[in-house]
């Protein structure tokens, strides 16, 4: 068990360190290079676009696969 505790330990005090890095390089450069909301919005409505895309194709595709498949 004493095992346990200690690796459970150092496991605590690194994530603990991280979050400490992390943390003070923030507060040095405020401006890390987030991506904004527009960025968001632009790739969601992009990525929603190509799946109705998709999903048309695939509709049009099952309604006359029987019809098309003679080519």
């Amino acid at each position: 068990m004493t095992h346990l505790a200690a690796r459970s330990r150092r496991a605590v005090l690194q994530l603990t360190a991280r979050v400490r890095e992390r943390l003070q390089e923030a507060a040095r450069r405020p401006d890390r290079g987030d991506i904004s909301i527009t960025t968001v919005i632009i790739w969601v409505a992009a990525v929603t676009g190509a799946v109705l895309i998709a999903g048309t194709i695939a509709v049009v595709i099952a309604k006359y696969n029987g019809k098309i498949g003679g080519l």
